[in-house]
């Protein structure tokens, strides 16, 4: 039975491109290292560590051909800045500018978000990488369904190598990585047909993580995918997936949040939090989760009462959001007043009207400028599909 169909396949192939936009910037960081192009400088008597110049930078793009020019250069970069691969080192820009201004890969500063996505692809890209330096037989031409395929892996043999590598302690923690990999493009069935499972079926590696990614591709997009934040609470999880039910629902987060994929991912830039939160899923890893507390983009915190005086700096916005079949596209954090720290720029609420740095003022009615993100993300969770918000927003 083909229970992945479309939407899976649909699924499938933005997963894909998030891996590359990931995979590229991995190797641009380590190519930059190589070259001397990322290293320590200081300005006004403070040294910044493991950081690049913008203007050098893009000097050295067109230098090694990987731009034809510098317009191309900065659309490159900012792709990348815009997927929080790299950032301004003081965080002060937004736009990444062909100027003698400092940028940092995140993966540099350890400010990289490593939401669930992120850690399946360094997982797929590890086992895919220890697979290729080892000796083995996993991959082979075999047949299955009167078809001849190339590269294969048994599924049960992978799993005895996840086992025998000491990847995994238990077949059933190998088999959920499996069907991880797979449901993010990774690994696919050779007919795409079935799900992982622990078996004689055969499976195929979707991605060369070794392929040499030009970075002109990242502005050649399939589709938008941008990395949801790992906190968002308007995440998604698959239901009843040993029965291959492909329908979703909506989960508010807690703080060990168990974070599997959607359709849409919402932008990530950083994520706010008044408190800390695990960003990291039991199913991956049999390490501990680590303790994460992201940057909030608010320059500066405000209180409900300098919001609501007479000539204050801020002006009032209704939007109605008409949630689609992942959500409604964005991310509420912080407390009295919880404001707007994400948007998914392909999503309803982007659509609407929706910024970074909105203050939540109330949600169908209600005043909510009292309560903290969690309670303002449940009352959005359990009401109608189409919510009503005020929100104020700085002039």
């Amino acid at each position: 039975m083909d229970w992945i169909g479309n939407t899976m396949q649909k699924k499938a192939a933005e997963l894909e491109r998030l891996a590359e936009v990931l995979v590229t910037g991995e190797q641009l960081r380590l190519r930059l290292h190589e070259g001397k192009v990322i290293k320590d400088r200081r300005h006004h008597l403070r040294t910044y560590p493991n950081c690049f110049v913008a203007k050098e930078l893009i000097d050295w793009l067109i230098e090694h051909k990987e731009a034809s020019d510098r317009d191309t250069a900065i659309k490159i970069m900012q792709k990348l800045l815009d997927q929080s691969i790299i950032h301004h080192v003081c965080d002060e820009h937004r736009e990444f500018k062909d100027l003698k201004l400092f940028y940092r890969f995140r993966k540099d500063d350890g400010t990289f978000p490593l939401d669930s996505e992120a850690k399946v692809f360094m997982r797929g890209q590890r086992i895919y990488e220890k697979m290729m330096n080892t000796d083995n037989n996993l991959l082979q031409t075999r047949e299955e369904e009167d078809g001849t395929f190339e590269r294969t892996l048994v599924a049960s043999e992978f799993i005895d190598w996840l086992l025998q590598e000491g990847e995994m302690a238990t077949r059933e923690e190998a088999e959920r990585l499996g069907r991880r990999l797979l449901e993010h493009g990774i690994i696919q069935h050779v007919t795409n047909k079935h799900h992982f499972v622990d078996g004689p079926l055969l499976y195929q590696f979707r991605m060369n993580f070794r392929r040499r990614r030009r970075l002109i591709e990242l502005l050649h997009e399939r589709s938008c995918c941008i990395p949801e934040s790992h906190d968002s609470p308007f995440c998604l999880r698959k239901q009843n997936s040993d029965g291959g039910n492909t329908s979703f629902l909506s989960v508010s987060p807690t703080k060990e949040i168990k974070v599997t994929v959607g359709v849409r991912r919402s932008s990530m830039s950083s994520s706010c939090g008044s408190s800390g939160y695990y960003s990291t899923s039991p199913t991956l890893s049999s390490s501990p989760p680590v303790l994460c507390n992201p940057k909030s983009v608010l320059k500066r915190q405000v209180n409900p009462e300098e919001l609501q005086t007479p000539g204050a700096p801020f002006i009032k916005k209704t939007f109605t959001i008409v949630g689609d079949a992942v959500g409604w596209g964005f991310v509420v954090r912080g407390s009295k007043p919880c404001h707007i720290q994400a948007v998914d720029p392909g999503g309803p609420a982007a659509a609407a009207g929706m910024k970074v740095c909105q203050f939540v003022v109330s949600v169908n009615g209600l005043n909510v400028l009292s309560h903290d993100y969690r309670t303002v993300s449940n009352l959005i969770l359990t009401g109608p599909r189409t919510i009503v918000m005020e929100v104020m927003e700085e002039v």
